[in-house]
């Protein structure tokens, strides 16, 4: 079969298709014909060299999340049978014609509900559900303010927040101002020339927000905590802006009886992904079925040009997910 694979660590240049041996299946495992493969900021990290040449469990290539076609199952599977159309997060091979899924971590793809769009749904929806509702316990009728809101995470995070009846505030560059509205903030801020701090006072009468999903870092720590209401939640989900912040109030964190939570999927024990995916699910597959919440894709790619696909992550360009396409083959063929 067809996979994507690297030699040296680098730029997109060094992703090159190379014919690898299909996976072995495992007692719990589902062996899936990928229709779609997401791509996830954490390949480009993996691509670099921040990991090493590590194992994630189901392989040593990168990728993160598939959806396909089941065509082999494990002795141990439960609620799954070849033919079915499946979505889910792997650790590790995702990038691959063929790829092995821990059946505790895969999603039966609801009704009407394209393959190609269900490959755009488990990483960045299961995330934001952890970070909105299992950490900050984000409630109908609070308010948050999700950053980097027209990303994969963040234009997840937006529709599930509205979807529970939540206010939900935005960041993300003026360009995506009509996208970010259309997934659900009623407040959309312009990062490059707005500060957030002081949108969000004036739209609360200084009262703050209730939760904060943040995905920049450093540079948003301070401004996010005075943000928060009494008693209000941040979860940090990502360091695109860096690691060492210049301040942390910690007198506000002290008498407002703030949170602050740190979340992140790749490097979490397997039984702990499993709970997380089944959280998403038991709570939201029924809304996804309906339409209530939508998967958002910004653009597919073949797999062999999954460099372009990295280019077009890291040119900051993109709304929602983008996806890597395997060119379909007869079984024999793979």
């Amino acid at each position: 079969m067809q996979a994507i694979v690297f030699d040296d660590f680098g730029g997109p240049e060094v992703l090159v298709a190379r014919e690898v041996a299909r996976p072995e299946v495992r007692p719990h495992d589902l062996l899936v014909r990928n229709a779609a493969i997401g791509v996830n900021r954490a390949d480009i990290s993996h691509r670099k060299g921040a990991y090493g040449r590590a194992h994630f469990g189901d392989a040593d290539t990168m990728g993160l999340e598939i959806a396909g076609t089941v065509v082999e199952v494990g002795p141990q599977v439960q609620g799954f049978a070849v033919g079915d159309r499946v979505m889910g997060i792997v650790g590790g091979g995702a990038y691959a014609e063929l790829s092995r899924i821990d059946h505790r971590m895969a999603m039966h793809v609801p009704a009407g509900l394209g393959l190609v769009e269900a490959g755009a749904v488990a990483e960045v929806f299961v995330t934001a559900h952890e970070a909105l509702f299992h950490l900050a316990r984000l409630q109908q009728g609070e308010s948050v303010l999700v950053h980097a809101a027209a990303g994969g995470v963040g234009s997840a995070a937006v529709q599930l927040a509205r979807a529970a009846g939540a206010r939900v505030f935005a960041t993300a560059g003026g360009d995506k101002r009509g996208a970010v509205q259309g997934f659900g903030a009623e407040v959309f801020i312009d990062h490059r020339s707005e500060d957030f701090q002081a949108v969000v006072a004036r739209h609360t009468d200084g009262r703050g927000v209730d939760v904060v999903v943040d995905f920049i870092g450093a540079p948003y720590l301070e401004r996010n905590v005075r943000s928060l209401a009494i008693g209000g939640r941040l979860v940090v989900v990502g360091l695109l802006g860096g690691t060492d912040a210049a301040a942390l109030p910690m007198d506000l964190l002290l008498f407002r009886h703030l949170q602050i939570f740190g979340t992140v999927m790749k490097s979490r024990p397997a039984e702990v992904k499993q709970a997380m995916v089944q959280r998403f699910a038991q709570r939201w597959l029924g809304a996804l079925a309906a339409g209530t919440i939508r998967p958002v894709v910004d653009s597919t790619y073949p797999l062999a040009e999954a460099a372009e696909a990295h280019r077009r992550m890291e040119s900051g360009r993109s709304v929602g997910k983008i996806l890597l396409l395997p060119t379909q083959k007869k079984e024999a063929d793979l």
